[in-house]
């Protein structure tokens, strides 16, 4: 059988009886058994040979960056620098960036930017204003003369004049009154 890749071809010819893999086994002789088991065990070598052949390949390839000052997050990046270029080429982003460009470009967005640049215009200067207005008044508050020390209390009255006032009889009436209701 001629195997693609391989190189080589089978003595015998195998008929498809199984689907998806070939003949089911009990249709196939023992010498065509035989022929397979000899060309399974010849891939599964190859197979074997290339891995042991790709290893040493990628132990190279990490030497030659290594001696290029090529570390593992250059690559890193590299990778990331091309899967970028990539989405931004692709068809669905292309197609997101026209739509957001639509949206951004449609009378509402716009009316919304205006709006929402206004408003921060006249909450600036209305900041601006409560800012100037706060510095007047501490500027002002600033001018005024501090407080003079407190004074220390004197008597200006003396204890047998009060006895007379009117403020301190009707005090002692509530207290005497108070005192007859017990």
């Amino acid at each position: 059988m001629n195997r693609p890749g391989l190189g080589g071809t089978s003595p015998t010819s195998f008929s498809s009886g199984a689907p998806g893999n070939g003949c089911a086994p009990a249709e196939l002789s023992d010498m065509d058994k035989d022929n397979l088991r000899f060309e399974l065990a010849k891939m599964e070598e190859e197979i074997h040979t290339l891995r042991e052949v790709l290893l040493t390949k990628e132990r190279d390839a990490a030497d030659i960056r290594r001696q290029l000052g090529l570390g593992p997050l250059t690559n890193l990046k590299e990778n990331l620098s091309k899967g970028w270029q990539e989405v931004q080429t692709s068809s669905p982003y292309l197609t997101a960036s026209a739509v957001l460009d639509d949206i951004n470009q449609s009378s509402v967005c716009v009316r919304t930017k205006e709006g929402l640049a206004h408003a921060g215009h006249v909450t600036s200067s209305a900041l601006s204003n409560v800012g100037v207005a706060i510095t007047r008044r501490l500027a002002q508050m600033r001018a005024l003369p501090l407080p003079s020390p407190p004074r220390t209390l004197s008597h200006t009255v003396s204890v047998p004049s009060m006895r007379h006032s009117s403020t301190f009889k009707s005090f002692e009436e509530m207290v005497g009154g108070a005192k007859k209701r017990r």
